[in-house]
This record gives structure tokens, sequence and C-alpha cells, in this order.
């Protein structure tokens, strides 16, 4: 059944415990964790111990269902990055990343297409990604890991910003481990719909960033221009029942990030009654 998943990203001046406490109390049982360093710290190197996470998600009784690494712009870990020995680093990074995935049986690891610098030939730096990718399938899946890749506005990234692009993307890959994430903001930026998306990849779509915006922003629902009774209906046609995580990655929710979940569970949960009626 289609539900909505608790992410860590504007909780960043509060405690990792704390981020657990409050989506607890508003009613969620699922999270997505940003490997935000202040949370959880992961690099190359290596990463804190998985039991952090763990006795969290026995205390309060929440799933890790998905991890999220840092990896844009100006974080080092970029998928397409030029550099010999950065190629190395990321490597790792991301293999780092799936085994905390797979020690704690979350189901997914959430990718981008990396960054390319804006004086370099943007194919040069698709290829660079597609094969960081390639190698990073082949770890996942003798981890059973899924890779959930969404595309990022071109304020972002200029290698994957539509469906075009992360179609032929995932064509030059070729692997079953690398699925599709619906990013609600890339959406927007891009004049895409959720109907666009299910044409194109159907049940490729294992996750979504479920987000408000004008048109794009991540905010959370009601702050925005989105009609989530819609954008959920959508979903239901075309028989997603995954998770949907509050990426509400915004400065206007850092000193009480709790409210935008509250008002966004509580809409949701209308909703749904509604549905159900």
């Amino acid at each position: 059944m289609i539900k909505l998943c608790a992410m860590n990203g504007h909780y960043r001046f509060y405690e990792l415990e704390d981020f657990f406490k409050h989506i607890k109390s508003i009613g969620f049982d699922t999270a997505e964790i940003w490997t935000g360093p202040q949370h959880f710290f992961m690099d190359y190197q290596g990463y804190e111990s998985v039991k952090k996470l763990q006795h969290l998600e026995e205390k309060y009784q929440i799933k890790i269902a998905v991890i999220c690494p840092e990896q844009t712009n100006p974080k080092p870990n970029n998928m397409a990055t030029k550099d010999l020995e950065l190629q190395k680093h990321v490597y790792k990074y991301f293999t780092n990343a799936i085994d905390v995935a797979a020690s704690i049986q979350a189901k997914m690891v959430l990718v981008t297409s990396g960054w390319a610098f804006l004086n370099e030939d943007i194919e040069d730096a698709f290829n660079r990604s597609v094969h960081m990718m390639k190698r990073l399938c082949e770890y996942a899946q003798s981890k059973r890991i899924y890779l959930a890749m969404e595309s990022l506005q071109h304020d972002e990234s200029l290698i994957v910003n539509s469906i075009d692009g992360l179609k032929r993307y995932k064509e030059a890959v070729n692997s079953n481990q690398l699925k599709v994430c619906i990013d609600f903001g890339a959406m927007a930026g891009a004049k895409e719909t959720i109907e666009d998306y299910f044409k194109a990849f159907k049940d490729d779509i294992v996750h979504v960033h479920f987000v408000d915006g004008a048109p794009t922003g991540h905010l959370a629902w009601g702050d925005g221009e989105r009609n989530m009774s819609e954008d959920i209906k959508e979903l239901q046609k075309y028989g997603y029942d995954g998770l949907l995580s509050l990426e509400s990655v915004n400065g206007q929710y850092y000193e009480k990030p709790y409210e935008a979940d509250l008002k966004t569970m509580q809409q949701f949960n209308k909703i749904m009654k509604e549905n159900e009626q």
C-alpha cells in the first residue's frame, strides 16, 4: 500500500535521534536516511557503525528503507568525475552506501548521474557516469540492493534532466539493478508528469521523492501549487504501491522541520480516508 516515508534532510540542525522521535510521534513507520555527516557519517574510507541506525530502528520501530548518499555539487561524490583518483574514491563511497543499505536490510540506495563542469563536453561526462554506474550495479547485484536513480534539475547537473535523458542513461547502463525514482521537483522542472514517467518506465519505478512545489522547491505539501489528491490518484492509477519520501529540503523548514512533516501527514491521511469512502 502506498505510504509516506520520512526524510531527515531538513532536520540537519537537530540530532538524528530527534528526527526519529519526531517522525514517530507524527505517525511514520518508514524512513529514508540522507547521509549528512552530522547524522550518519560516511565517506570513501568508511562509515559509522550501522549499529547506530539499527538501534534507532529498534527503539522507535521505524524501518530505514532507503539510503540517500550525498552526491550533489559541491560534494566530492560525483558519479561523473573526470579525476582518476576521485573516481576511485567515488566508487568506494557508493559501495560503502550499498554495504550500509545491505547491513540494515534496506531496499535501495538513491543515486543520480552526478554532474559535469560547465566548460567540458557533457557527452564525455555522461559516458564517465554510465561507466561508474555499471560498476556499481554489479556490486549492488552482489548485495541484492537496487539503485534508484532520479533526474536532476538544470541548476544541479546537465547530464540527466528529463525522462528522455534518464531513459537513454538506463539503456546505456543496461542493468536490472538500476531502477527509477520520480523526483517531483525534477519532474516539475522538466514540465513532465507522473503519466509521462509511467509510460516510459512502468514497473522500473520503485521510489518517489514526494514534494510540493511552485512549481519546484522541495516544499511541504500545502506550501506549493501541486494537488496531492490528484497526484496520489495518478500514482495509484499506474499501480504504484511504494514509498513517498518527503524530501522537504528547504531552508524555511530547518527550524521546525516536524511542522512541515505533520502538515503533510495530516493532508495525506485526510485524502487516503476520503479515497476509502
